[in-house]
């Protein structure tokens, strides 16, 4: 397995969370971001929540889950629209809700509202769907990623996750060092954002990521086709 190390190429595509969250997408192009889901195996889809009905129809008996964003991409939303948006699209098949924290609370030093405003989505899909937290890590040193790793811990989450992709910068290896350093084993680490060929996805998944966003996914599948083994 040239180039993948001691990682198992054929694990890659259950890193996944296939991904489209542009503001143009349409119908036809969520359905071939599903087609494409089902054919490569990948965890999930990662989608707008008006596209999760649609996503979890297509995706029905394929084992390939629905993740929704949720307070997207600012994380400014009122703390009970973030928490019903998040119930609602768990209602409609949603089984992973990415939601983006509180970022100028945190940045403000207001830990009380950011672990709260987490929990408060934590508990309106307990036990119909897992939360990640996005951290938008270019707004933040590396103290504040600290402190945002560990409010997400304390308020329940299941992931921390590094980026919307729609604000400065994106994944990078030291960050997810750093927020896999900064997080017990109960909670898991996604990269998310200019994770765009092989070669990064294989550098996050050595530092820790144990989930991928990326709307690339294709192309990396593609990658991993060229790697023996696979």
């Amino acid at each position: 397995m040239s180039g993948t190390g001691s990682f198992d190429i054929t694990k890659l595509p259950a890193y996944i969370d296939h991904t489209l969250l542009k503001a143009d997408a349409t119908a036809e192009a969520i359905g071939k971001l599903c087609d494409e889901a089902k054919q490569y195996g990948f965890y999930s889809v990662c989608v707008n929540g008006m596209w999760v009905p649609a996503a979890s129809k297509a995706l029905a008996g394929s084992g390939v889950r629905v993740s929704a964003v949720v307070g997207f991409p600012l994380g400014a939303s009122l703390t009970g629209v973030k928490a019903y948006e998040a119930a609602r699209v768990a209602e409609h098949g949603a089984a992973d809700i990415d939601m983006v924290l509180a970022v100028g609370a945190l940045l403000a030093g207001d830990e009380d509202y950011v672990r709260e405003d987490i929990r408060a989505v934590v508990e309106a899909v307990r036990g119909q769907a897992i939360v990640k937290v996005i951290l938008e890590t270019g707004y933040l040193n590396e103290d504040q990623k600290r402190t945002a790793c560990r409010l997400a811990e304390e308020a329940g989450a299941h992931f921390v996750k590094t980026s919307t992709g729609f604000g400065p910068g994106g994944a990078t290896v030291e960050d997810v060092a750093l927020m896999r350093a900064a997080v017990s084993p109960n909670v898991q680490v996604k990269a998310s954002g200019g994770v765009r060929d092989l070669a990064a996805a294989l550098s996050m998944i050595r530092a820790g990521a144990t989930r991928l966003g990326t709307s690339s996914g294709v192309v990396i599948m593609n990658g991993a086709a060229g790697s023996s083994g696979y």
